[in-house]
């Protein structure tokens, strides 16, 4: 290099001496001023690189703590999947791989390696390009992607290696080593050296062996090309790379070396999942909106160590998760049994050869070039890949959500049986079809306009023309009593042939307005007859909050997530006001169908509630099954909690295959059961606390005064004599092709009380 260097300048200087003096000149003053210039655009950088104070920030901070009501941590908002762990925490073998690899004079320069930086030039001139950073200036891109970017320019490596400097000056070398080790990427979402450890080899970075260091090492230089997982032959070889380096720095026993590059990969790889808490769902939820205020009041979220406060009762989350879990595990086994090669899943069936044809292994198979039916064909007959197909589409999925009706709180919030397997959320997301949980507001309709419960109608066929020549006839499982029946009744035992009757004088609209002024906001309701059975998809969370204006009498309290957020040092930032109530719907008519609602848990579908869950408390609640038993709900109102759940499938097209369990009585229930059953044995939740009548009369005047009194028209229509009608046998709650909540013709025993429709 020194010859080298010698004969360049002579050359110069020979170039030099034939040139007129006025060109000499300008050469002079340009190689003066070029350095000149360099170093003054390089101050003016200075101000628009990171500060010492963000990079000490950097190494120490703090995700914001999602906490409970009762102050138990929930989750961490982490900007990556990431475990800290100090140097003296990771094995001696991945530094000793690291300097020996990308920067063998670290301890010996002060950020920028000049030595090195000359070399890469040489070397790149010369067609080998090589890179010339130190770990310091690695550390300075991992740290601030952002401010200092990675295109090559010179303002970029201008801006490099002032935050290198930078960094020499605010950190020892130990904690330079130990930060870069612990925020450099490796691919699945792994960041630092522990969580590579666990990812690639199953094991904490403390217990890297020298080969296990050198593999991931060498996947620095790029992960994706050197990736053990998907390019093992590569990885392999430039592990043995790292490994020659490290016995030329003297970090590795040359005798050892012939030895350990024979060695195989043996990777054993488990993608991480990152831990979100028991209410990962809820956590989900609340991200996007934390991230805006953070952002808008000068905070960083995954940074400074915030504290938000929510409205989850712990105690009630767990108890909901455990509800969940178990009801899921029995309704998994009867899918199963319902799926199994014996009973529908095969390749003869129309539906599971849709499923194939939907499937990404059989769109990558066509796009690579197959046939179509080959494609289908191979897929069928592939047992693996027919295993984790009927696993993945026969997976039970489940919501539930649970809510303080007076002041808004959500108390826990369920989105699926398991985060990491179905990170959908069916709580807030999904929308489904409630069925008969929609039937509360045709008869809310009904009351606010001057119906009375006592009012009667006759459990009679029933045909609605549609227009068109188009006729509904809503049916339920059995045929009807021709007996008179009256709304209470109708409303507890579902009764598909009264429902629709009510529908019909109070209107489609009508119905539509009381659902959304009660709380079904965000779903679009299509005002058509068979709404009143529940045929417009909407949210869990949209029925719960309805429910808990019903509750409230009328009164909408928007729901409530977070009540405050503090600073680490426990500085109150900003309060959140809690809801104030608004008055929606006729108090009287919401006191009259709170009131009634309790006939469907005393004597109903929602009977199991008293019987199998011996809930002796003030509670009134709804079931709900849809069309073939795709979804099963039960919503259950108490005077502070209103708890609802769903049941089903993420696709529709895939059910229980059973009129018995499929009913929301069998499926949804027996998770509120439980819930509100634990919630009061562990007195979470008052049992002795009852729903206050505010209204004393018993029928309120009609609030329509153009209608004229639809409990005039009702009694007139039919007759309505003193005596106690016949009281109608365990209803059922279904209407082909629309919705229902059947009965099944055969089912296997159970207590006769708990012989109820869904």
């Amino acid at each position: 290099m020194h010859k080298l260097l010698i004969s360049f300048q002579a050359r110069v200087a020979g170039l030099l001496a034939w040139m007129p003096r006025p060109v000499r000149r300008a050469l002079l003053w340009a190689a003066v001023a070029a350095p000149l210039g360099l170093l003054a655009f390089t101050l003016a950088l200075v101000p628009f690189t990171p500060s010492i104070s963000d990079i000490r920030k950097a190494k120490s901070e703090l995700p914001a703590q999602l906490m409970s009501a009762d102050n138990k941590l929930l989750a961490e908002y982490r900007w990556a999947n990431r475990e800290w762990m100090e140097l003296h925490q990771i094995s001696p073998n991945v530094v000793n791989a690291l300097i020996a690899t990308e920067d063998h004079r670290f301890y010996d320069h002060f950020g920028l390696d000049w030595r090195r930086t000359a070399s890469s030039v040489v070397l790149t001139l010369r067609g080998d390009p090589q890179g010339g950073s130190t770990i310091t200036q690695q550390l300075a891109r991992n740290l601030f992607p952002e401010e200092i970017g990675r295109s090559r320019t010179l303002t970029r490596k201008l801006k490099e290696a002032i935050t290198a400097l930078k960094i020499e000056a605010s950190y020892t070398k130990d904690e330079i080593l130990e930060t870069y080790l612990n925020t450099v990427p490796f691919l699945y979402n792994a960041v630092g050296i522990e969580m590579a450890a666990r990812t690639y080899f199953d094991k904490s970075a403390d217990k890297l062996n020298v080969l296990e260091s050198a593999t991931l090492i060498g996947m620095l230089k790029g992960t994706a090309y050197y990736n053990p997982v998907l390019n093992p032959e590569r990885a392999q070889a430039r592990r043995n790379t790292v490994l020659a380096q490290m016995v030329k720095r003297g970090k590795l026993d040359q005798k050892q070396l012939e030895a350990l590059q024979k060695r195989p990969l043996r990777v054993n790889f488990e993608r991480q999942t990152e831990v979100m808490g028991p209410a990962p769902h809820f956590a989900l939820q609340l991200r996007k909106q934390l991230i805006a205020w953070a952002d808008s009041n000068g905070y960083n979220l995954y940074s400074d160590g915030l504290v938000i406060r929510t409205t989850i009762d712990s105690r009630l989350q767990a108890i909901a998760n455990q509800a969940v879990a178990r009801q899921g595990r029995q309704l998994q086994g009867v899918a199963d049994a319902a799926w199994s090669q014996r009973n529908g899943w095969g390749p003869q069936s129309d539906l599971v050869q849709a499923l194939v044809r939907e499937s990404a292994e059989y769109r990558a198979a066509v796009d690579k070039g197959e046939v179509p039916e080959d494609a289908q064909t191979a897929l069928l007959a592939d047992t693996a890949f027919m295993h984790k197909l009927r696993a993945e589409k026969t997976r039970v999925q489940a919501g539930f959500l649970a809510q303080d009706p007076v002041t808004g709180h959500v108390l826990a919030w369920v989105g699926s049986r398991d985060f990491a397997q179905d990170p959908f959320d069916h709580v807030q997301a999904a929308r489904r079809q409630p069925g008969s949980t929609f039937k509360p507001f045709v008869y809310g309709a009904a009351f606010a306009n001057g119906a009375s419960p006592d009012d009667t109608l006759m459990d009679s066929a029933v045909e609605i023309p549609l227009g068109g020549g188009r006729v509904w006839r809503p049916t339920d499982g059995k045929p009807p009593s021709d007996e008179p029946m009256t709304l209470a009744d109708g409303l507890a035992f579902s009764k598909n042939t009264i429902t629709a009757q009510v529908m019909q004088q109070v209107g489609p609209a009508r119905v539509a307005e009381v659902a959304r002024a009660l709380g079904v906001r965000q779903s679009p309701l299509e005002a058509v007859p068979s709404l009143a059975l529940g045929t417009s998809p909407v949210t869990l969370k949209e029925m719960i909050t309805a429910y808990s204006s019903i509750v409230n009498l009328g009164r909408y309290v928007e729901p409530v997530m977070i009540t405050r957020i503090e600073d680490r040092h426990g500085k109150v930032l900003e309060t959140f006001a809690a809801s104030t109530p608004e008055v929606v719907f006729d108090g009287r008519a919401a006191q009259t169908l709170r009131n009634t609602m309790r006939g469907g848990v005393d004597r109903g579908t929602g009977a199991a509630i008293r019987s199998r869950y011996g809930i002796e408390a003030d509670v009134a609640g709804k079931t709900g099954t849809t069309q073939d038993n795709t979804d099963g709900w039960f919503i259950l109102m108490s005077p502070r909690v209103v708890a609802g759940a769903w049941a089903g499938f993420n696709d529709g097209r895939i059910t229980l295959r059973s009129d018995y369990w499929g009913q929301g009585a069998r499926s949804a229930l027996p998770m509120v059961g439980e819930f509100m059953q634990q919630a009061i044995r562990t007195r979470v939740v008052n049992g002795q606390e009852r729903f206050v009548d505010e209204f004393t009369d018993a029928v309120p005047p009609p609030t329509d005064g153009s209608l004229g009194s639809m409990r005039e028209w009702l009694r007139g229509l039919f007759r309505s004599d003193p005596q106690t009608p016949a009281a109608p046998r365990p209803g059922t709650d279904g209407l082909p092709p629309v919705t229902r909540d059947p009965v099944p013709a055969v089912a296997p025993p159970v207590p006769a009380e708990e012989r109820v429709g869904g």
